[in-house]
């Protein structure tokens, strides 16, 4: 597993990937492309997003995976446990509006660091 805090180039997996400029998911793939990061966008309906292929689902990534970042609602998340699981992210973030209690508790039980940020806010601060 990468160490955070060593800040090097990191998979990064960006669950709500926005196609619009506007929304910060889309803000984070580019920024974390600035940075440095694979970044592996996913949105069930945008082929790309930034140029970048995007997977449909969880499902269709593969390979290892420092960090999730989550811009997708604890609605639109309860019923990801499994598939984050499956993923097996080094850690991952709920972006300010995609927190979920009981996510995150799932995910601690199964020994997956997470983190309430933002982050474009860590990326920004050095902090990724």
């Amino acid at each position: 597993m990468t160490d955070h805090l060593a800040h090097g180039k990191q998979r990064v997996v960006v669950l709500g990937a926005s196609p619009k400029p506007d929304r910060y998911s889309n803000r984070a793939v580019r920024l974390l492309l600035q940075h440095g990061h694979d970044v592996v966008p996913v949105h069930p309906g945008s082929p790309t997003i930034e140029g970048l292929p995007a997977a449909a689902g969880l499902e269709q990534v593969d390979g290892v995976v420092d960090t999730l970042t989550v811009y997708v609602s604890a609605a639109k998340s309860a019923s990801l446990g499994p598939a984050i699981v499956g993923l097996a992210p080094g850690r991952v973030i709920f972006n300010p509006g995609a927190e979920n209690a009981e996510l995150q508790n799932a995910l601690e039980r199964e020994g997956i660091a997470v983190v309430n940020a933002c982050t474009l806010m860590m990326l920004n601060t050095d902090q990724f």
